[in-house]
């Protein structure tokens, strides 16, 4: 019989006068679990991973604004940043009432979950890792025509629409996946997340984001900072195949963090994907360990 807790609500909180979806599951009186998102995809991307984690954990992902079924203001309407993304987030843990959780980080859930780490570093009692960067050793040339974006974007700015192509998207769900690993790579994943992104308006607000994404690389030295002066307990589960945040980003990891645990999995830049089950194991065992229920 399934535990009532266990089971996926979807719910939406108002912050700051914007609405923010989420997903919620677990008993709330249990530790948190706090799921950050990447591009160009949503909680939806947790949709497999929060139900292996119910039983123990109260989880949470929500959608980032411009994201999945959040609000989607136009660029001249919301300052989209990774700093205002932080402020949402950290707003909405705040209404939920969650005064210490473990954070998973993804692509753009690293820079908005590591300000929130390191400037609450009580608050944060694990870190669960999967190609997130912090440091400039994960960037592949994936980056090359973002990096000339920031630099000059009208000269650049055909070349970054590109990543907002259909192709674009799914082949970041792809690529790196081991043939006999790709037909569990649900092609709802892609589909969903460029049906949102071709809402009109959408693109606007990724090229938008796509140049604050500098921002995130100064503030490198203060994220490293935090992992040398707080040693969070962190797991990284990585896809040794990622184009975009190459396997150099977890290893560089063990410079600020030698007790991190380490683990590049045969998969490519959306592991959950092709190697959900693995990691669910993995965040399980780890946590376990490194998180006591609170009394």
């Amino acid at each position: 019989m399934t535990d009532s807790k266990s089971v996926v609500q979807h719910r939406t909180a108002t912050v700051n006068g914007r609405k923010v979806f989420y997903r919620e599951a677990g008993d709330p009186a249990a530790p948190a679990v706090v799921l950050l998102h990447g591009f160009p995809a949503s909680s939806h991307m947790f949709r497999n991973l929060i139900p292996e984690l119910a039983d123990r954990y109260h989880v949470i992902a929500p959608d980032h604004i411009g994201y999945g079924f959040s609000d989607a203001p136009p660029v001249d309407e919301f300052e989209y940043s990774f700093e205002n993304l932080t402020a949402v987030t950290l707003e909405l843990l705040d209404q939920l009432g969650l005064q210490k959780f473990a954070l998973y980080i993804q692509d753009y859930g690293a820079p908005i979950g590591l300000r929130i780490a390191s400037r609450n570093p009580d608050r944060v009692t694990a870190l669960l890792v999967q190609s997130g960067n912090a440091y400039l050793e994960g960037f592949t040339s994936f980056a090359d025509i973002l990096v000339a974006y920031t630099q000059d974007r009208l000269a650049n700015e055909a070349g970054a629409r590109e990543y907002l192509t259909a192709e674009k998207t799914r082949w970041q769900y792809t690529h790196g996946v081991p043939a006999d690993r790709l037909e569990r790579v649900a092609p709802d994943a892609w589909t969903l997340d460029q049906a949102l992104m071709d809402r009109p308006g959408n693109k606007e607000i990724q090229l938008q984001l796509f140049w604050d994404y500098q921002f995130n690389l100064t503030l490198y030295p203060e994220f490293q900072q935090y992992f040398r002066r707080h040693q969070p307990p962190t797991l990284i589960t990585w896809g040794k195949n990622d184009e975009i945040f190459g396997a150099d980003g977890a290893r560089a990891y063990e410079r600020d963090l030698p007790e991190a645990e380490i683990h590049l999995l045969d998969a490519g830049h959306f592991a959950l994907e092709s190697h959900g089950p693995e990691i669910a194991v993995l965040i399980r065992e780890f946590l376990g360990r490194v998180i006591t229920r609170r009394n």
